[in-house]
């Protein structure tokens, strides 16, 4: 793996990195010590131009080339948060955190960009200017999108974007990509099933809500099975299902479902949102019910640029011949897509190994030797695109 000599040299002080933010993970926006780590990291490889607070906490610093005749500006984001889970690993670097860890490899991310800004302050070997942003809350916070609103792309004039994700499941160090729709829109839903508690040896004399919930859960599988084009995806999940008892002998008066939506394009998006609101409506009212319907839209779709994404891919080719440009779309969600949305860019998944945990799972772990890949392809985006005479 034709990896750059300095992130050889420097690999073990990167993972040095990882593992001190392993040890102590942050939530959603409270990434307050995270970004300072970040900051002082930066400060210390002689980068100057920084700036905190950016969608709430994020971190954004600018590394000049020895040129900047260009006049164009490329950006690198990295995510800095982690989950409220309970790590059991049990490895001398798991959190010290009782019930969060970087279940995600946003460790791993953060680090990856740390080593790629530590190289290119060092040799500014490229005409114009890289923008470095470490994003706080990409685990269901939007912090993409604060950041987006608070000015990132204007006030720092980036010109594209890119950013990356480890990907278990893949060989190590293995890059892949598509064009168009990599990752899903990530809508969820809260519904209230009201019908008349009672009790359970004379259910005519109550309206069974557990029953109109069982009927919904069945019925909202027809949206993928009957009213989306099966060439297109979409997932349609009821996750959590609760009465307001948890007696034996006892009817509920209410019901509550909570679930998730996952789509590649808008308009499946929406037919799906119209669908389970009528399935929902209708079903709980052919069994007496009432339904009450909370509909929240989350990340948009996460879409690669066509001519970013031939670009990024022939960059990780620098890196590795393993790399695999037409990848299947994935139905989780990013919201590195409000980045994409704001400005052409690409999202490139790296390899995590084929052995181990998936990600938001307890025993997950970023694998550290996908870090000189990392650095080497974040580092190789700015050289090439704004290649010095």
């Amino acid at each position: 793996m034709p990896i750059k000599n300095r992130f050889a040299e420097t690999h073990a002080e990167i993972t040095a990195w990882r593992r001190h933010l392993h040890q102590y993970p942050e939530i959603q926006f409270d990434v307050h010590e995270t970004a300072k780590f970040v900051e002082e990291k930066l400060r210390s490889f002689g980068i100057t131009d920084i700036t905190t607070g950016i969608g709430q906490t994020g971190v954004v610093a600018v590394i000049e080339g020895r040129q900047t005749a260009s006049g164009r500006t490329v950006g690198l984001r990295a995510d800095m948060d982690a989950l409220p889970i309970h790590e059991a690993t049990g490895l001398p670097h798991a959190s010290k955190i009782a019930g969060k860890m970087h279940a995600c490899g946003h460790d791993g991310h953060t680090a990856m960009l740390l080593g790629a800004a530590q190289y290119l302050a060092e040799t500014r070997n490229f005409d114009g200017r890289c923008v470095l942003i470490f994003q706080p809350a990409e685990e269901g916070g939007g912090g993409g999108n604060e950041m987006v609103k608070d000015g990132l792309m204007e006030r720092w004039s980036i010109d594209e974007v890119y950013g990356m994700h480890n990907m278990p499941g893949y060989p190590v160090g293995k890059f892949a990509i598509r064009k168009g729709a990599l990752l899903a829109a990530a809508d969820q839903f809260d519904i209230v099933i009201d019908g008349q508690g009672g009790h359970a040896a004379a259910p005519h004399e109550a309206v069974d809500t557990n029953l109109a919930a069982a009927h919904v859960v069945v019925a909202l599988q027809s949206i993928a099975a009957r009213n989306v084009d099966p060439v297109k995806q979409v997932v349609v999940s009821v996750c959590t299902l609760r009465s307001d008892t948890d007696s034996h002998n006892v009817l509920p008066q209410t019901v509550k479902l909570r679930g998730t939506v996952r789509t590649l394009d808008e308009d499946v998006r929406d037919l799906a949102e119209a669908r389970l609101r009528d399935i929902v409506t209708h079903t709980a009212a052919a069994h007496q019910c009432r339904a009450e319907i909370d509909y929240e839209r989350g990340y948009p779709v996460t879409v690669n640029h066509d001519a970013e994404t031939d670009f990024a891919a022939d960059v990780a080719e620098t890196v590795t011949p393993d790399v695999w440009r037409d990848t299947p779309p994935i139905m989780a969600g990013e919201d590195f897509s409000y980045m994409l949305n704001a400005r052409p860019g690409a999202y490139m998944m790296i390899g995590n190994g084929v052995e181990g945990a998936t990600v938001h799972h307890p025993m997950y772990d970023f694998n550290d030797e996908a870090i000189p890949a990392g650095c080497s392809w974040f580092a190789e985006v700015v050289e090439t695109r704004l290649k010095a005479s």
